[in-house]
Order: structure tokens, then sequence, then C-alpha cells
């Protein structure tokens, strides 16, 4: 059992597809195949069912593949460890970013960054925060800018970098657009536009309005704020957006509740060490205004 073999492995099991698979490592399906063979005989275990064009995990597969991931981890964890000590920012550095912060907050920090370390070379993936946070979870991503979550796992290190106001806000033809003030049971009354229910946005609206016993009325949801403002601009339903993003389109309300503040910031797992290009990057961030 070798690292190309585990990641062989990986690699199946995660596109289901030898082919796929082959095209991930840039290695050919035969090359894959023989190591997901070399695996087997290892382990005395067939790991993946073949049916037609359909791959799967059997049993063995599925109770190799934490770990197969811990054991990869671990040898990315010392092989990074090794690298600090020559104090060199150097090498990969895998990071992911909310769509919100990758266009209103990265971009400066992004160009101070490059400019100051050009020999790291940045595996950038824009993501929604949730499926950010699961990649560092699993181990797949060094670092990850995201909204936090409210309710964070405990092998999860998270750090605030900014703060997001929300604020209520309708179209200026809503119906609640003249009302000098709205209580939360009055919202619910009327059709409601936020990201799915999985989204840590969701979650922080949500546990606003349980708090007070109210449930949402959400009529539409996606995930992506610029649409959410364009939709309640055209007075399809109420929102809550950043104050960065209220423009003159918008009518901001002003509900007898709690201001509603979500937290920016980047998040690492607790078990990883992280790269000079990582630390580089966090001390950046961290002296951000």
């Amino acid at each position: 059992m070798d690292t190309h073999t585990l990641t062989a492995f990986l690699a199946v099991a995660d596109t289901q597809s030898f082919s796929q698979a082959a095209e991930q490592l840039f290695i050919t399906q035969s090359a894959v195949s023989k190591r997901i063979a070399l695996l087997e005989e290892q382990l005395d275990q067939r790991l993946f069912d073949r049916i037609g064009r359909k791959v799967s995990l059997t049993e063995a597969g599925d109770a190799l593949l934490p770990r197969a991931k811990n054991i990869l981890n671990e040898i990315k964890d010392a092989t990074r460890a090794m690298g600090n000590l020559s104090g060199e920012v150097s090498g990969i550095l895998s990071l992911a970013a909310s769509h919100h912060i990758s266009l209103h907050r990265l971009p400066p920090i992004l160009r101070s960054f490059t400019r100051r370390y050009p020999q790291v070379t940045l595996d950038l993936r824009f993501h929604e925060s949730e499926i950010a946070y699961n990649g560092v979870q699993h181990g797949d991503l060094e670092l990850a800018l995201i909204t936090l979550s409210p309710h964070p796992d405990p092998m999860i290190c998270s750090y605030p970098i900014w703060e997001d106001r929300l604020q209520y806000v309708v179209a200026k033809d809503h119906p609640l657009a003249k009302k000098p003030q709205v209580s939360l049971s009055e919202l619910t009354g009327h059709a409601a536009i936020l990201p799915s229910e999985s989204t840590f946005t969701h979650q922080i609206v949500a546990d606003q309005f349980q708090r007070n016993d109210l449930a949402l009325n959400v009529m539409m949801s996606t995930n992506y704020l610029d649409t959410i403002r364009m939709m309640v601009s055209i007075g399809l339903g109420w929102s809550l957006l950043p104050e960065t993003m209220i423009d003159e389109s918008l009518t901001i309300l002003h509900p007898n509740a709690e201001p509603i503040v979500r937290e920016l910031g980047y998040i690492y797992h607790r078990d990883r060490t992280l790269s000079n290009a990582a630390s580089a990057l966090v001390s950046m961030l961290t002296n951000t205004e």
C-alpha cells in the first residue's frame, strides 16, 4: 500500500468512475485500474463493485475510505511541517472562498499576497460557505474564507475578520416600504427570499424568528446574494442583505428586533499544520482593517 494506490482509490471513490479518476490524476485509465487491483490484492478485499458503467464502493471500500483520507492527510501534514522549517513561503495553497467574500472582500488581499509571495501557487476555489466548510472538515482544503458557522464543529478553528450587518429590505413599492417600523410577525405575512436552509446565513436568520416563536414564509431560495437583491428590487419579497449591497432600488425596514450580524472569517482544521503560505495569508487577513 502506497500513496499512489490510495490516491487512485480516493479518486475513483470521489468520481465513481475509473475514466474520470484517470483524467483527474493525469494518468491512463489502465494505470488507475492497475493501482486499484494492486490495492485490492494487498488488502485481499474487493473495494469497488463494477456493474456496467456504474462504480460503487463495497463494504470494505466504505471502511477504507476515511482511513485512506487520514493516511494521505497525515503524509501531507508531515511534508508541510518539514517544508515549514526552511521558512520559505512557497508551494501550493489550497484555499476556498465564498462567492460574497470573493467579490467584496478578497480581491485587494489576493493582489497583495500574490505580489509579495510569487512562489506560492494558489489552488483557489469559489464555493458556498457550507461546501468550503466541509472541504476543511475532510482535509481537502487548507483554509477557507467563509460566513462562519453559528454552530461550529469543535475540530474547526474559526477566526472572524469582518462583520456583515444584515438589513431587512424590500422594494420601494412593497406594502411594508412606507411603514416607519415593522414587527417580525408582520414579516411572516409576506413572502421572503433567502438563501437555502442549509446555509449559515439562513440559519442565523431562522434562529431570530425561532426565538420569537415565528416561522419564516420563504417563497424562493438562492444562495447568490446578488440574485436575491435583484428579486427583492422587483417586488418579489423581502430579504436580508449586507449593508454594503443595499442600493437605491431597495428600502430598509426597521423591525423591532435585535440587529443581525454575520461574521465572516477564515477557518482551518484543528489537527492540520498550516503551511508557511497559509500562515502568511492568515497574517495578512488578521491585519486587514
